[in-house]
């Protein structure tokens, strides 16, 4: 298993686009490309459907896990259709990504024009609970990306604010 530094070193690696990032979980560290949510917050989806978040912290990590939950869910339907994103990618990085689009062409496709028995209705489905990744990434947080992160969540709350005003 190669840790997400391998997969930015090689030269055929991940590439993070300028002025974009990952939402990752809390077993990263944040630094460039990668945002995590806030360790010092707790945060799970149960606690906000009855609860306001009290912080900025809180709020950004509500959303960032709402998020987070929602690209897990479309990429659970897609493996769960194509089985083909299950197993190791033996392709060229290149056709990987032609792949999943593919994928997600054909997916939406059956989705509009036939009824499939492989895809839940959503009114019936139940998202996998949260579990720690078990990352374990000794790099420290770097502090640029931590201010980003402050800054997100700063927006968040002064948004949330003007609007329940």
């Amino acid at each position: 298993m190669c840790s997400h530094a391998d997969a930015l070193e090689r030269d055929d690696g991940l590439r993070v686009p300028q002025g974009k990032y990952f939402l990752v979980d809390a077993g990263y560290a944040a630094k460039r490309g990668f945002l995590p949510p806030y360790r010092s917050t707790r945060y799970h989806l149960r606690e906000f459907g009855t609860r306001r978040p009290q912080n900025p912290k809180k709020l950004f990590n509500l959303r960032h896990l709402a998020l987070r939950v929602t690209v897990k869910r479309a990429f659970g339907a897609l493996k769960n259709r194509f089985k083909i994103l299950y197993n190791k990618p033996f392709h060229p990085y290149p056709t990987q990504v032609e792949l999943v689009l593919a994928c997600c062409i054909l997916h939406n496709w059956i989705l509009r024009y036939g009824v499939d028995e492989h895809v839940p209705s959503e009114a019936f489905w139940e998202g996998n609970q949260e579990q720690d990744s078990g990352i374990d990434d000794n790099n420290p947080d770097n502090l640029a990306w931590v201010a980003m992160r402050d800054m997100l969540a700063d927006q968040m709350w002064v948004a949330r604010a003007a609007h329940n005003a």
